[in-house]
């Protein structure tokens, strides 16, 4: 029996910041060797939002870049960019006609995010948790992983995979149903500006999040300036201390020091003290990130080989799938 699939992807919207990393990559780095892994660059997600065309092919290479210089092996995982492999954006639309309006709706980040934008909502942020549902079956995924502020996006795939097989399965499974993976530890990185907030590549101040590529001068400066309490002594889940939580759980995470050892070492230090030691931790820990993303961008060349490879594998396994998902709907196809 082969080993069991997963997918996952990141937007190429700027900057990967921490809680990107403890959220997802590093988790997919930790389990990769256990799995079959596909992990693209969700370029066609991006433009849910209002976007850049200037930077997107630039940003899909940096955070491409980062899967590498996370730590993705190759020898375990596939590389790609989604908007390269089209069956992404054909079998959303298969699935937009069979997928009721209202489980849109009810999307908790469509509600949130389109106060945010407006009357200039576009039909794309409403609709890219069925884009998600395709990149998710295309690929016969067995788990994602994914943060908890995924999960209801996850469970939507599943739906959408029990109608499908439903409708046109005719007692057999055209689509398999995924099983979410989430971190226990540091799956929901929170702003360094209010600690009742996730970190975020949209939130317009800068200081509220660490970026993996932040030179140790910004690293510095943001923790100097984070948000922090008037009470002495650093402690975990004090809910009336949440950016104490915080800073002190992506301690723990960055140090890989263990959540009893970390609660002694801070007891009872004073904020000034352990801002240093987060600044020292968070600098070394993002130094070797750092110096591969930077060898790997000096060789375009090889870059794009990994992006390429990794279009062709993936283009075998999806192509195959939404064959099968056309066939089951009744389409003709060609020969």
């Amino acid at each position: 029996m082969g080993r069991q699939r997963i997918l996952s992807g990141v937007q190429p919207t700027g900057n990967l910041h921490l809680g990107n990393y403890f959220g997802a990559i590093r988790n997919w780095v930790e389990i990769q060797d256990q799995f079959d892994n596909y992990f693209c660059v969700v370029d066609l997600h991006a433009i849910t939002a209002p976007h850049n065309p200037a930077t997107l092919a630039s940003d899909t290479y940096t955070i491409a870049a980062l899967y590498l210089a996370c730590g993705i092996d190759l020898q375990y995982s596939n590389i790609f960019v989604q908007s390269h492999v089209s069956a992404h954006s054909e079998l959303a639309w298969l699935l937009n006609c069979i997928t009721p309006m209202n489980w849109l709706t009810d999307m908790i980040q469509f509600k949130e995010k389109a106060i945010k934008q407006g009357e200039n909502v576009g039909v794309g942020l409403l609709d890219y948790p069925v884009l998600m549902a395709a990149d998710i079956l295309l690929y016969n995924a067995d788990k994602v992983p994914v943060g908890e502020d995924q999960k209801q996006h996850l469970e939507l795939t599943r739906d959408i995979t029990d109608r499908f097989n439903h409708l046109f399965g005719k007692g057999k499974k055209v689509l398999k149903s995924p099983e979410p993976m989430i971190r226990k530890d540091g799956a929901r990185i929170m702003s360094l500006t209010d600690g009742t907030k996730k970190m975020s590549k949209s939130d317009p101040a800068e200081g509220s999040r660490i970026n993996l590529l932040d030179s140790p001068d910004e690293i510095t400066k943001k923790i100097k300036r984070c948000k922090t309490d008037p009470i002495r002594g650093i402690v975990f889940d004090d809910p009336a201390r949440p950016e104490c939580h915080n800073l002190l759980t992506i301690y723990m995470l960055l140090s890989g020091k263990a959540k009893e050892d970390v609660a002694a070492e801070c007891a009872d230090m004073g904020w000034g003290d352990f801002k240093k030691l987060l600044t020292e931790t968070t600098i070394n820990a993002l130094k070797p990130i750092q110096d591969k993303y930077a060898e790997v961008m000096a060789d375009k060349g090889y870059l794009e080989s990994v992006l390429r490879e990794g279009r062709q594998k993936a283009e075998v396994v999806a192509n195959q799938t939404l064959k099968d998902v056309k066939t089951a709907m009744g389409y003709s196809l060609p020969q």
